[in-house]
Parts: C-alpha cells; sequence; structure tokens
C-alpha cells in the first residue's frame, strides 16, 4: 500500500485511556505546539497508526517493564556520557520518533543543499573571499567570528572537501514545518547514540519493527571512513587514518572509540603522534607509522600548539604545518567553525543564493542580528517575548527564554547585548514538535529536536536516514541537551511499502532481530532495508 493510500484510511483517535490519559489535554504547557502522533482533531496521524496500535493495549506496568528492559540494556552496553565528571547512561525513550518516506525526503535535499553551500563558502572564505569582495556579506562578520582562523588560510584539501561530517538541527514549528535551527560543522557529536538506540530497540522490542519498514542507521561507519579515505594526499593509494580524541574523559569518547572500532582504524591520543619534516606519525609498538588523515574530535585551539594554544598537550605540534604542506588531511577542516557561527547562519539565504542560485529549501528559524542597529533595539524592546541566545554557546548554555525570565534577568540579559551585540542572536520562540515520552507510568508530550548526520566524499553527500532525535524530559521545557536534562529517541524513517518477496525477507529476518550484534549493512543491501534484516545478514 502506497503512503497515500494509507493516509486515507479511516482516522483513529486515542484509544489507550491509562497510557494516553491527559495526554492532549488542552491546558498543558505549550498545548499549540504541532504533535507528531496526533493531529489538531486529536486522530493519529498515518505515520504513527501502527505504533499506536501496539501502544495502546499496553498497561502500565507493561510500560514500566519494558523501560526497564531498555535501561539495562544500555547499562550492559555502556552507552553512556559524562556530565559533570560522571558518567551516565544515555536515556533512551521507549517510544520511536516517526518520519515519513515523503518527509524525509524533503529534508535530505534541504540538508544536502546546505552542504554544498556551506563547502562552497568555507572555501572561499579560506580562498579568495569573492563573496567579501561582492558585497554580500560583510568584511567584519568574518574577521569578528571566533572560530575563523587566520592560520587556516590557504590550506586546500586535496577533494576540497572542509566538511566530511555535518550535524543540521532542525526543529519543527507550530503548523509541522521542518526549519534549520543551526548548522554544526566542527566535531558534531551524537551519530554514536543513532547506532545504539537502534540496536538496543532492536534488541528489546522486535515486535514494534515487525510492524514498520524502517530504514538502516548501522552502515554510517561505512561512509564515514569512505569520505575519509577519499580525502588522503594525493599519491597515497592505501590511507592511514585515525581517529584523534581528548581522551576517555572527553563527554563524546563513547562515540570516539565506537567509530574508530567499526572502522577498524585507530584511536589514538596526540601524546601517540608527532611530527617530522611536515608529516605525522603514530607511534606503535612495531615501528612509526606515517599518518594520512586525522579525523579529529578536538576543538580547533586545541590541535596544534604551535599555532593555537601553546599549553595544550591534546594535539600535535606542527600539524597545521603538514596539513598545508599536503601531508595529512584533518577532518573536520581547521576553522569550520566560522561556518557554523550563529550569526553567519542568519546569512544562510544570501550564501545560497550566491553559491548555488538557489533559495533555502529548508528555511531558517527567524532570527534578529543583534549588531545590527534596528534589530538591536527591536530586540531589547521585545526581550520579554524573544529567546536570546549566545553566538558563541553550546550545549544549551547561556540561553534566555525572555516569557520565562524575571525582572532582574531580563535587565542582566539587556546590559549583556548592550555590551557586546556582535555576541548575541534572537528568536521567537519555536514551539518545537511533540512526540509522546514516557513519563512515569503514562505518555506525555514533550518537545523534540532532530539532528541528522551528512558525510561528504567529495562527490556526494550522504544522509544518515533518521539521525538523533533529542527530547526535553521536564515538562514544557524546550531544552533538549542532554547536559539539560534531555534524552533520546530513536528515529524511525519509513520506506516505501515491501514487495510480497521482501516482506517474507523482512519476516525472516525478525527471527534475529536483537540476536546479533551491531553488524553494519554493506553498501549493497541498500538503505530500505530495516534493522532484522541489516542484522539477519
Amino acid at each position: 500500500m502506497s503512503e497515500d493510500a494509507e493516509m486515507s484510511r479511516a482516522p483513529i483517535r486515542p484509544a489507550g485511556p491509562q497510557l494516553f490519559d491527559g495526554y492532549l489535554d488542552p491546558g498543558r504547557p505549550h498545548a499549540d505546539a504541532y504533535d507528531e502522533m496526533f493531529d489538531p482533531a486529536e486522530e493519529v496521524r498515518p505515520a504513527y497508526r501502527r505504533l499506536h496500535e501496539s501502544l495502546t493495549p499496553l498497561l502500565p506496568a507493561d510500560l514500566t517493564s519494558r523501560s526497564e528492559a531498555l535501561d539495562r540494556a544500555l547499562v550492559d552496553q555502556g552507552i553512556t556520557f559524562s556530565l559533570s565528571g560522571e558518567e551516565r547512561p544515555f536515556p533512551l525513550d521507549l517510544v520511536p520518533r516517526v518520519i515519513t518516506a515523503s518527509e524525509w525526503s524533503r529534508l535530505e535535499r534541504g540538508i544536502v543543499q546546505r552542504v554544498r553551500a556551506l563547502e562552497a563558502f568555507l572555501a572561499d572564505i579560506y580562498g579568495d573571499q569573492q563573496i567579501v569582495a561582492d558585497g554580500v556579506l560583510p568584511r567584519r562578520l568574518i574577521t569578528s567570528c571566533e572560530h575563523f582562523h587566520r592560520q587556516a588560510a590557504g590550506i586546500a584539501p586535496p577533494n576540497g572537501v572542509r566538511i566530511h561530517v555535518a550535524g543540521i538541527d532542525v526543529v519543527r514549528d507550530e503548523q509541522g514545518d521542518f526549519r534549520v535551527l543551526e548548522d554544526n560543522l566542527r566535531s558534531p557529536s551524537g551519530v554514536s547514540y543513532v547506532m545504539e538506540n537502534r540496536r538496543t530497540m532492536a534488541r528489546v522490542f522486535p515486535d514494534l519493527f515487525a510492524k514498520h519498514r524502517v530504514r538502516a542507521v548501522g552502515d554510517y561507519a561505512v561512509h564515514l571512513l569512505r569520505s575519509l579515505r577519499a580525502s588522503a594526499p594525493a599519491g597515497t593509494t592505501d590511507p592511514n587514518v585515525v581517529v584523534l580524541t581528548p581522551g576517555v574523559y572527553n563527554s563524546a569518547y563513547f562515540e570516539h572509540s565506537l567509530l574508530a572500532r567499526q572502522m577498524g582504524v585507530e584511536l589514538v591520543e596526540g601524546r601517540d603522534l608527532f611530527a617530522r619534516n611536515n608529516v605525522i606519525y603514530l607511534r606503535t609498538t612495531e615501528g612509526e607509522q606515517r599518518v594520512d588523515v586525522i579525523y579529529r574530535r578536538i576543538d580547533d585551539e586545541f590541535l596544534d600548539p604551535v599555532h593555537f594554544e601553546p599549553d595544550s598537550v591534546l594535539g600535535v605540534a606542527g600539524l597545521v604545518n603538514a596539513a598545508r604542506a599536503g601531508n595529512v588531511v584533518v577532518a573536520n577542516a581547521i576553522g569550520n567553525g566560522v561556518g557554523d557561527d550563529k550569526l553567519v547562519y542568519t546569512y544562510l539565504p544570501e550564501i545560497l543564493k550566491y553559491y548555488l542560485g538557489e533559495t533555502p529549501l529548508l528555511p531558517n528559524v527567524d532570527t534578529f542580528r543583534c549588531w545590527l542597529p534596528a534589530e538591536h533595539d527591536e530586540v531589547l524592546d521585545r526581550l520579554d517575548e524573544l529567546v536570546t541566545k549566545p553566538v558563541e554557546g553550546s550545549g544549551g548554555y547561556g540561553i534566555v527564554f525572555g516569557p520565562d525570565a524575571s525582572a532582574k534577568e531580563l535587565a542582566a540579559q539587556r546590559r549583556r547585548i548592550r555590551s557586546n551585540p556582535r555576541g548575541w542572536i534572537a528568536q521567537p520562540v519555536v514551539q518545537l514538535s511533540t512526540v509522546p515520552t514516557k513519563v512515569g507510568e503514562r505518555l506525555q508530550p514533550r518537545h523534540v529536536d532532530l539532528r541528522p548526520f551528512a558525510v561528504n566524499d567529495g562527490e556526494s553527500v550522504f544522509v544518515l536516514p533518521g539521525g538523533l532525535t533529542r527530547v526535553a524530559i521536564p515538562e514544557g521545557s524546550l531544552i533538549v541537551n542532554s547536559s539539560q536534562g534531555g534524552g533520546s529517541k530513536d528515529t524511525w524513517v519509513l520506506a516505501p511499502r515491501a514487495s510480497a518477496g521482501n516482506a517474507e525477507l523482512r519476516g525472516r529476518g525478525l527471527a534475529a532481530a536483537g540476536l546479533r550484534s551491531d553488524e553494519a549493512s554493506t553498501p549493497e543491501q541498500g538503505p530500505e532495508l530495516n534493522v532484522a534484516q541489516q542484522q539477519q545478514q
């Protein structure tokens, strides 16, 4: 049955009086947000019908036991993140988020367009800066950016790729339209949770997968390794790729080790590498090995004490010179932060038009630029209505929600903006879409965002079907970051309906769901095999 035919079925209204009790209460916080399971008429949206049918017969005790099984599986697999020096299991909600094939197609095209434009922008900014010379962007926008590094000027990657991995944060507004909240082009994290969330869900809830055809996410490492190898210096026939981590105390160390293991490459720290004659080497028990590509998970400022922080022991002295000499590739490229600066983000429509001659397929969230006098004054006048964000902020820190702020907090924020207009942007409060989430013994609406991951190998941009859905657990909260108490959901991108033969294959594969470990699908399997088929093969 096609997706359109599926949508023509008779509407279904919420049926689980216990699990969904009070879910659609009009008095709940942010009740005007777009709910992804129920429409305004309280009917179940087509994409969620099978999931809803599976959930409604459950009793609260069933929900609790399944959630506990999920938590145990996460702990057993060591899926954690570090917060304040403490390792904690990464919270995974048992209700997946579902995205239809047509919705994903629109998202994918918009993300690819964005990555292509930002690649062209970074090449230009660290080259001739023609976009500045032509007056499309003001020069001070670039020169005042904290992450514009002159040390990277003139470094030309062998295959032209600077954004090997992009994490594009997307939200759904009150009308259900996808909008880009921000771009992450330096060292975007979270993809390990995408893969591990899927593997854990398949092991614990194979029955849910039996009713859906979900696109695979297990082959991400295949695409990442292909991108890294394709970026190697010219003339390198068998590139030596390493993953550079700050070490075990980094909050994303679990991800660093997982990706290195899945790609079959060395996980190294700065002390394992050294430069000689503008070439990078790895110390091993078998002697020195030349390194061709470094997938770094260290901020620019700590990569090379010769050019950046002189006291850094995380990076490699001489790395920038080796990259400039064309003997090693750093992925993502040094200086990419100018492309994900939150003020530069507001100029994406101009960037797209200049380099691609196109309009955005995925619009930005409406944003005020505090460094422009007229917009600066409007922000100060409407401070109690807007969300103000530090341009250099991350992790949800420093954000001020005007409607929730006290008079004292607003006064302090006015002073900050006046003293540093370049450092702030402001946006209307976007009521992020909601998805059913386990809260106690019931399912309640909680706000979510989405971080799809795009991998660029120089010839094409692959977008992992799904991405990391982050969910704000506290009621009414719009902050989804794990550092602020958020959790995650498995993100299901539905594939087109299977043929009878494929359906039979899916049935056979379900017998193995969750029983095989983290085998990744090969490129020949294609993107439309569900997770159970991946694990069977």
